[in-house]
C-alpha cells in the first residue's frame, strides 16, 4: 500500500517484505556505525533495514506502505525523559493552552472566546506552558482583565511554580473568603480588607497552586480516554514517540494510571510510556511504597506501557522547590532518617529510582545517604537512579553521583523561568544551570526533557533550541558557548539517554535493525535551520513501532484515525494544542536574532577597545579616537 508523495520504486513480493518503508530521507540514524542513510524498513514493529533507496527494493511487497520523505531530514523518534504525560492527558482537553501564543492580548481574546462557549459550572483554566517573558507586552494578565474577558466563568491562569490568578468567579467556586486561612508555603493575597485579591503565591510550594486546580471539575472516564489520546497525538506532533512519566503531585496510582492501563490493553496508545510511582501523602510514604514494592517490579509490562520505579519524590520532607521567585528552601533538619528507609527498601527490591533536586544542597544530603548505604553493598547496586533538575549541581556532587553510578536529567525550565533565577542567583549561577558540559564531561548519562506541562511547554523543541543556544522563550541569553552543546549532543541527550534511563539503550533510540522502528521526518533540518528556527520545527510524520501515529501537510490523512475531541466546548476542539508562529512570523524571529548577534559582537568589539586604550568605558572615545567623535 503507498503512501503519496511516492515514486520510484517497483514494488515485489519476496518472502519478508516490510510493514513500512520510509526512502528518499536524509536520516541521521544516531547509529556511529551507520550515521547517514536514506532509507527504513520495518517489519512487525521492529526495523529491518536501514540504507540506501536501492537496498530497499527487495523489501517493498504489495501490502507494503511507502512514504517518500522528499528528501527531508528524518531522525530517530524523540524521548523525553521528564513529561508528566498521564497527568496532562487526563486534563488537556479542559485546558486552553497559551503555549507558543506571541501576544498578551491575543491570549485573552482567546480566553474570553473560551469562556463564552464554556458551560456553567465548567471552568476556563491555563495551565502551565508559558511564561510572561514569552509576551511582547512582557507581563502577566491582571486580575481586572481576567473579570472582563469571563465575568461569570470561573478562570484560573497558572504561572510557572510561582503563582495562580483566579478571577472573581473562581474565588466564588473554591471558597477562598477573608476568612480563609493561607496554608504552610502558600499565600493568597488580600486586599486592605482582607478580602482575597484573586491572586496566588507560592511560597515557596506550588501546593496551594495544585490544591486549587484541584477543586475544578474532572472529566469521566470515557473523556479522560479521548483526552489523552489526543494529547499523546499532540506529542506526536512534535515527533515525541516515546515518554518517562515522572508522576507528581495530585497522580495517585493506581486509579489515574487507569486510563492509560486501558489504552494500552486497547492497543491505542501512540507514544510508548514509562512510568514512575510517586508517594503522595506526607507520613504514609514508607507504606505506600513497602505496597507497590510487593505488588509490582521496574519493568513490568511491555515495550509500550512499562513501570520504570518510583519518584520524583521518595519522601515529602526531603523535597526541594523551584520557585525561583522566592529563596531557596530550607529542607527539614533530620528528614535523613526516613529518607534512608525508603532508598534502602527500593534498592533491596530491585527498584530504581528519580529524585527532585533542585539545589546542591539538597543533592548533597541526598549523597550523604547514598554514600552511608555504599558502604554496605547496596550503590552502585545495578538498579538504575537519577537525579531531576539539577540546576545548581557542583562539580564535587557531580563526581560523587558517577562514583555511585548515578544519572542525570535535565529539563528546560529555565526557558521559562530563567529570567527569575536570574534576577535571584545573578549571571555567574544562570551561565551554570545546570552545567551540562560538567555533566557530560564525566561521562555521566545526561537525559534531556521538558518537565511539561504545569511549568515547559511539551513542544521538545523549545527544549533542543534551549540546550544549543541557552536562551529563554523570551530571548535572553543565559548560559554562554562553553556551557552549551551542539545540535547532534543535544538531540541524543532526546535519544538514546532517555533510553538509557529506562534500560532500552538496546531497543530504541538510534535506528538500527533490530531496535524499534521509531522515527519522525521533520518540517525543518534541525541540523541547518536557524537557531531560531529549532522551536518551530515539527513532524511531517510520525512513526512509533511501524505505525504512521501522525501524519501533517503531504501526508495529511494517512495516520490512524481518532475520535473528536470531546466536550465539544473544549478549548482544544476549537484553538488546538501548541500555537506554531506563521513562517513569516519566523523569518522576522531569525533577522531579529541576527541584529542581536550583531550588536553582542559590537559590545565585544568594543570592550576589546576599552582594554587596549582605544575607548572609554561609556563609549567615549579613547587616545586614538575620531576627531570627529571626540
Amino acid at each position: 500500500m503507498s503512501t503519496l508523495p511516492n515514486g520510484g520504486l517497483t514494488p515485489r513480493a519476496p518472502d519478508e517484505t516490510a510493514d513500512l518503508v520510509v526512502r528518499n530521507a536524509m536520516i541521521h540514524t544516531g547509529d556511529p556505525r551507520r550515521p547517514r542513510a536514506e532509507a527504513v524498513a520495518v517489519r512487525d514493529g521492529v526495523i529491518t533495514a536501514v540504507g540506501d533507496d536501492r537496498d530497499m527494493a527487495g523489501r517493498i511487497g504489495p501490502a507494503t506502505r511507502v512514504i517518500d520523505a522528499l528528501g527531508r531530514r528524518a531522525v530517530p523518534g524523540l524521548n523525553d525523559a521528564h513529561l508528566h504525560v498521564i497527568r496532562g492527558g487526563l486534563n488537556y482537553v479542559l485546558e486552553l493552552r497559551w503555549d507558543g501564543v506571541r501576544t498578551l492580548r491575543e491570549g485573552l481574546a482567546m480566553l474570553a472566546e473560551q469562556a463564552a462557549r464554556t458551560p456553567e459550572g465548567q471552568w476556563v483554566r491555563v495551565v502551565g506552558g508559558w511564561s510572561a517573558e514569552q509576551f511582547a507586552e512582557r507581563r502577566l494578565p491582571t486580575v481586572a482583565e481576567l473579570n472582563a474577558a469571563a465575568p461569570g466563568t470561573p478562570v484560573f491562569v497558572l504561572h510557572l511554580y510561582q503563582s495562580a490568578i483566579l478571577n472573581g468567579a473562581a474565588l466564588k467556586a473554591v471558597g477562598y473568603g477573608r476568612d480563609t486561612p493561607d496554608p504552610a508555603g502558600g499565600q493568597i493575597v488580600r486586599g486592605r480588607d482582607g478580602t482575597p485579591t484573586g491572586m496566588l503565591l507560592a511560597a515557596p510550594s506550588a501546593v496551594l497552586l495544585y490544591s486549587t486546580l484541584a477543586k475544578a471539575p474532572v472529566l469521566d472516564a470515557e473523556h479522560r480516554a479521548v483526552s489523552t489520546r489526543h494529547f499523546l497525538r499532540e506529542l506526536n506532533r512534535f515527533g515525541l514517540t516515546s515518554a518517562i512519566d515522572a508522576a507528581g503531585g495530585f497522580q495517585n496510582f493506581p486509579e489515574n494510571y487507569e486510563t492509560v492501563v486501558e489504552l494500552a490493553r486497547a492497543g491505542e496508545l501512540s507514544l510508548r510510556i514509562a512510568y514512575h510511582l510517586f508517594p503522595q501523602t506526607a507520613g504514609q510514604e514508607i507504606d505506600d511504597l513497602t505496597r507497590w514494592t510487593s505488588m509490582v517490579r521496574p519493568e513490568d509490562g511491555d515495550e509500550w506501557l512499562r513501570l520504570n520505579g518510583a519518584g520524583e519524590n521518595l519522601t515529602w520532607a526531603a523535597a526541594d522547590f523551584e520557585n525561583f521567585a522566592q529563596p531557596r528552601p530550607d529542607q527539614a533538619p533530620g528528614y535523613e532518617t526516613e529518607f534512608e528507609k525508603a532508598v534502602r527498601l527500593l534498592m533491596e527490591h530491585g527498584w530504581g529510582f528519580r529524585l527532585h533536586a533542585t539545589y546542591d544542597e539538597s543533592i548533597r544530603r541526598d549523597l550523604a545517604v547514598f554514600e552511608k548505604l555504599a558502604a554496605e553493598g547496596l550503590f552502585p547496586g545495578g538498579n538504575r537512579w537519577l537525579f531531576d533538575h539539577a540546576e545548581t549541581v557542583s562539580a564535587d556532587s557531580l563526581d560523587r553521583i558517577a562514583a555511585l553510578g548515578g544519572a542525570v536529567s535535565v529539563q528546560n525550565r529555565l526557558s521559562f523561568q530563567g529570567e527569575a533565577f536570574l534576577r535571584r542567583y545573578g549571571p555567574g549561577a544562570a551561565a551554570d544551570a545546570p552545567p551540562l558540559r560538567a555533566m557530560l564531561e564525566r561521562n555521566l548519562t545526561v537525559a534531556a526533557g521538558t518537565d511539561a506541562t504545569r511549568v515547559s511547554s511539551y513542544n521538545p523543541w523549545v527544549a533542543l533550541h534551549w540546550l544549543v543556544t541557552g536562551r529563554t522563550v523570551g530571548d535572553l541569553a543565559l548560559r554562554p558557548p562553553h556551557n552549551r552543546v551542539d545540535r547532534e549532543t543535544a538531540l541524543a541527550m532526546f535519544t538514546t539517554a532517555g533510553a538509557a534511563l529506562t534500560g532500552e539503550q538496546d531497543r530504541k533510540g538510534i535506528l538500527r535493525p533490530g531496535h524499534f522502528g521509531d522515527l519522525t521526518v521533520l518540517t525543518e533540518d534541525y541540523f541547518t535551520v536557524p537557531d531560531a528556527g529549532i522551536p518551530h520545527i515539527e513532524a511531517l510524520v510520525t512513526v512509533v513501532g511501524g505505525r504512521v501515529v501522525y501524519a501533517a501537510g503531504e501526508y495529511e490523512g494517512v495516520d490512524e484515525p481518532l475520535p473528536p475531541v470531546t466536550p465539544e466546548w473544549s478549548p482544544v476542539r476549537h484553538f488546538g494544542g501548541y500555537r506554531a508562529a506563521p513562517a513569516a512570523a519566523r523569518r522576522g524571529v531569525h533577522q531579529a536574532e541576527l541584529l542581536g548577534q550583531a550588536a553582542e559582537e559590537a559590545g565585544e568589539h568594543h570592550q576589546w577597545r576599552v582594554r587596549r586604550g582605544l575607548a572609554g568605558e561609556t563609549g567615549t572615545a579613547g587616545p586614538v579616537g575620531d576627531p570627529c567623535f571626540s
